[in-house]
This record gives structure tokens, sequence and C-alpha cells, in this order.
């Protein structure tokens, strides 16, 4: 068990949550999370947005109740963690692009830590949140919020890479928006993304979080949840 030295809300439902201790963890990697004993029966899946030598800090979006347990844990509680589990991001180089919507925009933080220099396109649904912190590890920070769509904001061939997070149909509609620009003026950006399937065990036993890539079925939890985007089946 950790101890809890931040757990506060930073808008549009989302909690930042920073646990005391010595972790370790690469980016796009997550930690399966538990504030519990028998109710709810599953851990819950978290990556990470921050590490140092003395913490690690989780963004997370109440959305059911573990993740409402977790928005009532106050400094000094207690949280289990295990993990890193997954493979995350690639160190790439070259110019680079970040694109995260809604709580995917979590582990984009610490990709910016390693990458330096990469523009942040970040969407969100009614107000954006911890601009400024992006605003201190990337070289330009662009944001859509509402109505307006964050693949709408990107052009995409201004880049070699592409690394992205965020809600399935964002990141269809991402791939999509490559490939037809690939082919119609010749370039050849990739993009790395990162699946927010359902996951139980984070260890690729139960195959909850299979997903469809073109080398056949996928556990999001073990081979990922990062892939290739010219891999995945949308």
């Amino acid at each position: 068990m950790y101890k809890i030295i931040e757990n506060t809300y930073i808008g549009e439902d989302m909690y930042q949550m920073k646990v005391q201790g010595e972790f370790k963890g690469r980016m796009g990697q997550f930690y399966m999370l538990r504030a519990w004993d028998n109710y709810p029966t599953l851990s819950r899946p978290i990556s990470i947005h921050d590490i140092d030598e003395n913490s690690i800090t989780f963004l997370y979006k109440v959305v059911g109740e573990g993740t409402k347990i977790f928005s009532r844990l106050t400094p000094g509680d207690n949280i289990k963690l295990e993990g890193p589990y997954g493979n995350g991001y690639q160190k790439v180089e070259g110019k680079v692009a970040l694109v995260g919507g809604g709580i995917g925009v979590a582990p984009l933080y610490l990709v910016a830590k390693n990458i330096p220099n990469s523009d942040s396109y970040l969407g969100f649904r009614n107000e954006p949140i911890l601009i400024d912190k992006y605003e201190e590890v990337c070289n330009n920070v662009k944001t859509a919020v509402g109505s307006t769509f964050v693949t709408d904001i990107i052009n995409t061939e201004e880049y070699d890479y592409i690394l992205t997070c965020g809600p399935t149909p964002m990141m269809k509609a991402l791939m999509d928006k490559v490939k037809k620009t690939n082919a119609e003026k010749g370039t050849n950006t990739r993009v790395m993304v990162s699946l927010e399937n359902r996951m139980a065990c984070g260890m690729g036993a139960c195959l909850v979080c299979t997903c469809k890539t073109q080398g056949g079925n996928k556990k999001t939890c073990k081979d990922g949840p990062v892939f290739w985007g010219e891999d995945v089946i949308f």
C-alpha cells in the first residue's frame, strides 16, 4: 500500500492523484489501482501521467463506482498500486505532434517531457484543463473545445510522427486523415495510438481487452496499449 499525497479535482470530471513512493514506468504504460477490499471486484487501469524519484501521478475521470471511490480519497489515505504494465510509446525523432481527447490527454504529459519540442493538440468537452502545465513542456499547445474536433485543428502533413490517445472515434478520424493526406501529398506521417479498451486483469490472462489488428487479435493490456496506428483495425 502507498500513501496519497494529492487528490485534486481539475475539471471535466477529472482528478489528479499523486502517490508517494519510488516507482518505475515509461510513457504510455499504466498501473492497476485499487482502494477497496472486495467491491468493486476489479482494480482500475490508469495510465501514468507523470513520475519522478519520489512519486507517481495519475489523471482519472469519474465514470463508475471505482473512480468514484478514488475521488473521495484524501491525502494520507492508502491505495494499492500494481505495475507498470503494457507497452508504451516509442521515443521517436523528427517533428512530433501529440493529440489527446478528454482523459486521453493524461499519458501525453509524460510523453511531452520525454520528447522535447513536440506540439500538443488537446480536445475537451467543455473547458480546457492543465494547459499551463503542457505549455511548460511543449513547443506549442492548441486546444479544441465543444463542437470543434481536435482532429480538425492539426495539419498532419507537418509531422513525422503523431502520438495519440483518446476516444476510439477520435483516433479513427485521425488515422483516416493521416492516410488520406499521405496518399494525396506523398507524406509519410506515422501514428502511434494508445487504446482505451476495457481491462480486467492488466496482464493478458482474461482476454477482456482484446483488439483487432492486421496481425490478428491482440491483448491491449499486454501487447499494447500503444500500437502503430496502421496495424489497428478500428
